[in-house]
């Protein structure tokens, strides 16, 4: 009887240590296995050299489940001449006498990957031409210049969350406190806003009429 009893906790045991083995279910047990009173450990119990009966597998024949490697991520790149799109927008195509233009510029990345670039206001440019004169660099009186590399993802736009305001003046590196500079005409008069950030230039400009 004793004998009996070690099989059937051995094959308990042997069940609860095989963690891998999720979807197997204990085998059901025969009904002429009643143990006699007279029963006596023998060689023919079935038990084998290795600790197991026989039928079953030993513990170091288990297969273990291969786990997924994880596959590392790919490098993040600086942006390419010919990776990002650059647009110049203003909030009007036209203003009034007292209204002031707000400039905005804007970043697409054109490929199927996630690339890096420098947003900060140390890299951005802004001008406002009048056929040929240049009426105001946002770098000519620029204070705090910073640098912010960002990521910009793959076929995202981007674009800068607080507006540029141009106070309507002709702006120099000499006249940065100066009060009279003077004021751009209005009348209908056409300006454009072309912006750069790093090495990379707007496509064309954005048009907008001073009143």
């Amino acid at each position: 009887m004793f004998g009996g009893l070690a099989v059937i906790i051995l094959a308990i045991a042997l069940l609860i240590w095989q963690p891998w083995n999720a979807s197997s279910t204990p085998a059901k047990p025969s009904s002429s296995t009643s143990p006699s009173a007279s029963a006596t450990p023998s060689a023919d119990a079935g038990e084998t050299g290795d600790g197991t009966t026989e039928g079953e597998v030993a513990p170091s024949d288990v297969p273990v489940e291969e786990l997924p490697t994880e596959q590392p991520e790919a490098e993040v790149v600086a942006c390419g001449p010919q990776d990002v799109r650059v647009d110049a927008s203003t909030d009007k195509a036209e203003y009034g006498a007292d209204e002031l233009p707000q400039l905005t510029l804007s970043l697409t990345n054109l490929t199927d990957r996630d690339c890096t670039i420098d947003v900060g206001t140390a890299v951005q440019t802004f001008t406002i031409t009048s056929g040929n004169d240049v009426w105001w660099r946002s770098t000519d009186c620029q204070a705090n210049p910073t640098t912010q590399i960002v990521t910009l993802g793959a076929g995202q736009t981007a674009a800068s969350q607080t507006p540029l305001v141009w106070d309507r003046t002709r702006s120099s590196v000499s006249t940065c406190a100066d009060e009279t500079r003077p004021r751009a005409g209005g009348g209908g008069a056409s300006y454009h806003l072309a912006v750069t950030i790093g090495s990379f230039e707007s496509q064309g400009s954005a048009q907008f009429m001073l009143y």
